[in-house]
């Protein structure tokens, strides 16, 4: 018996009644004929270890029973898997064939429906079965506004502050600083600063301090901050984007991402922040809660020293004065088309593994989040029986009570939604970084940090950035 079966005897018995249960009004016979489902996803490590030991399960249990195989692939990232998808769609030379279900964010499933081969899984649930779904995630792939479901929540994240802990501390305590500081976004700026201006002083040469905080993702904080600050950059409506990049939202966001990193109190090299933690360059950073089964563990610096960290997971700063927006993201499972033995073979697969007890088990194993009301909850979470780590189980807590106590934003899907998504996600971020070397280069042939900055601190530099992204935004609008 495995670990999982330590459920309580009732919610096992109504997981495996739901198992064994087809699709909505479909019926509850095995298939005459083997069903064999293509499954891609894009997980990776621990994530893709605990997704295919639940594929197996599947197969071994309701699988077998209603004469259904799911042979899951992972096709390693998130653009990798999106090349796939679309070289598949578009029928291109060497493409794989179609599968039957793929992991997908709402810009791809939009692109992939556009060419008519996703299906609609709204039939396939009754009202009872939909209020099970926390009701943001069914919207995201409701494109038309008609109660539709192109995109089947499985597993669900949002972004928290992961915390080098253990250097934090001997930073507080000899600074004066304390979490709450970096509850909100002008908090974390000031507290990076104060750690500037202390690791600065503990040299002998001058503007040498070191950066705290980082971001994985900045199309995130561009969206969900603007959205936060009343002002969300695009609205969406029959596929057609209409743009808002409103000049004092922006402007707010500049103030407290690129200013902070052009004096280097932020920082981002590398593919991911948590790269940075590793090797001690950075304190904190936001990303995904689903990142937590890639948390260091301990800090390797260049010139070899290596040391054991404890991390800390907070929630995620937000703007002071708004109320908190929360991003929702975590791909779901996009169904594509097929012989009707397909589709109901595949919704009933879906609907196994978003049960509580196999939902939360994919919880536990990856760090996202379940998709129901029912094992989207700590007290479920810790019932299971499952081996919790205290890292895991504050991570869960921390996003379980952001889910449910901010308002959840993902971008709108619309034509041109993945390459505007990208021009967000460069736009500030590689501005930042290529004004920061022209000013370190400055401060390593003399200059004071004053005037190694001050051409970028300006209305003037503002000004032109805001208009040079706002023509490349443009040109993604319906």
């Amino acid at each position: 018996m495995n670990i999982r079966s330590r459920f309580s005897a009732a919610l096992l018995a109504g997981a495996l009644l739901l198992g064994i249960s087809a699709c909505g009004t479909q019926g509850t016979a095995s298939f005459a004929s083997p069903v064999e489902l293509t499954v891609w996803t894009y997980y990776n490590g621990d994530q893709l270890e605990t997704f295919n030991r639940l594929v197996e399960e599947f197969n071994d249990t309701v699988g077998r029973e209603r004469n259904i195989e799911v042979i899951a692939s992972g096709q390693g990232s998130v653009n990798d898997l999106e090349t796939n998808v679309m070289n598949a769609a578009e029928g291109k030379v060497g493409a794989e064939a179609m599968p039957n279900i793929f992991s997908a964010y709402a810009d791809t499933a939009y692109a992939i429906d556009r060419m008519g081969l996703v299906v609609d899984l709204a039939p396939y649930l009754d009202e009872k079965e939909r209020e099970k779904y926390i009701e943001a995630y069914l919207e995201e792939g409701d494109f038309d506004g008609d109660g539709s479901i192109k995109i089947f929540p499985t597993a669900k994240c949002t972004e928290l502050m992961f915390l080098n802990d253990t250097d934090w501390q001997k930073f507080a305590q000899a600074a004066g600083a304390d979490y709450s500081d970096l509850s909100t976004v002008e908090g974390v700026v000031r507290t990076a600063e104060k750690y500037y201006d202390w690791t600065d002083a503990q040299t002998d040469a001058p503007d040498d301090g070191r950066a705290l905080f980082g971001r994985d993702a900045m199309a995130n904080y561009i969206l969900a901050g603007a959205k936060e600050l009343g002002a969300p950059i695009f609205r969406a409506k029959n596929g057609r984007m209409t743009l808002n990049f409103d000049r004092d939202a922006v402007r707010r966001l500049w103030d407290n991402y690129y200013v902070p990193f052009i004096k280097g109190y932020f920082s981002a090299s590398g593919r991911f922040r948590s790269d940075e933690i590793k090797s001690g360059g950075l304190l904190a950073y936001v990303g995904s809660n689903a990142s937590a089964t890639f948390l260091p563990t301990q800090v390797i610096r260049d010139d070899g020293q290596s040391y054991g960290i404890t991390m800390r997971a907070l929630p995620c700063p937000t703007f002071e004065g708004c109320e908190p927006v929360a991003v929702q993201q975590g791909a779901g499972m996009v169904v594509t088309r097929g012989t009707d033995e397909q589709i109901e073979a595949s919704v009933e697969f879906l609907k196994w593994i978003t049960e509580p007890e196999n939902n939360i088990s994919f919880s536990v194993g990856s760090g996202y989040m379940p998709v129901t009301h029912a094992a989207c909850d700590m007290d479920a979470i810790e019932q299971s029986g499952l081996p919790l780590s205290g890292s895991m189980k504050e991570i869960l807590s921390t996003a379980i009570d952001t889910v449910n106590s901010c308002e959840l934003y993902t971008m709108p899907a619309f034509t041109g939604a993945k390459d505007a998504r990208s021009i967000l996600e460069s736009c500030m971020s590689d501005r930042a970084s290529a004004d920061r070397r022209t000013v370190e280069e400055r401060l390593a042939a003399g200059q004071s940090a004053a005037d190694a900055e001050a051409e970028f601190l300006t209305d003037g530099c503002f000004e032109n950035w805001y208009n040079e992204t706002l023509e490349k935004l443009r040109s993604c609008e319906g």
